[in-house]
């Protein structure tokens, strides 16, 4: 149990900085730390990471390696529940070619994504390619039919 008098500072002490060019007598006189010659001991020197001094830097000489699958995605466009209900009426179908009516999506699209901000007061049928878990158990509890879609991309 701690008390009064055996309470003690474990904090560590403040480090003093380094004062650099202050004389021979200071640790870091003369070159202040910089070494004799080359570009690391001239003013306004600083280095990039991986620099080698004269050689080829090791990021330079390494091959490019793997593949990305990141060119190949599919971007969703995505849509929120609340949306859904200032637009749409009751027992309209929300599919891509309604969202495209209505300006939720313009040009090319994957799909349409479904997200659970908001509450959705309406009762309509929704066609989509994804949904978040929220929205899900948003529309279950709401007895709303919705059906989850792989339709190609639309123009």
């Amino acid at each position: 149990m701690y008390t009064l008098d055996n309470l003690k500072n474990t904090s560590r002490p403040a480090k003093s900085r380094k004062r650099v060019g202050r004389g021979i007598g200071s640790k870091h006189g003369k070159t202040s730390g910089r070494g004799e010659k080359g570009a690391g001991s001239r003013a306004g020197a600083k280095m990039r990471y991986g620099k080698e001094g004269g050689n080829m830097p090791l990021f330079m000489k390494l091959p490019i390696r793997g593949f990305s699958n990141e060119r190949f995605r599919k971007q969703l466009d995505v849509v929120n529940l609340e949306q859904l209900n200032e637009v749409f009426n009751d027992g309209d179908t929300v599919d891509i070619e309604t969202l495209k009516s209505r300006g939720f999506i313009s040009g090319q699209t994957h799909g349409v994504k479904l997200l659970g901000n908001g509450e959705l007061t309406k009762k309509l049928i929704i066609r989509v390619q994804a949904m978040s878990d929220s929205v899900r158990e948003k529309l279950r509890r709401a007895k709303i039919d919705f059906e989850i879609t792989k339709k190609p991309i639309t123009k």
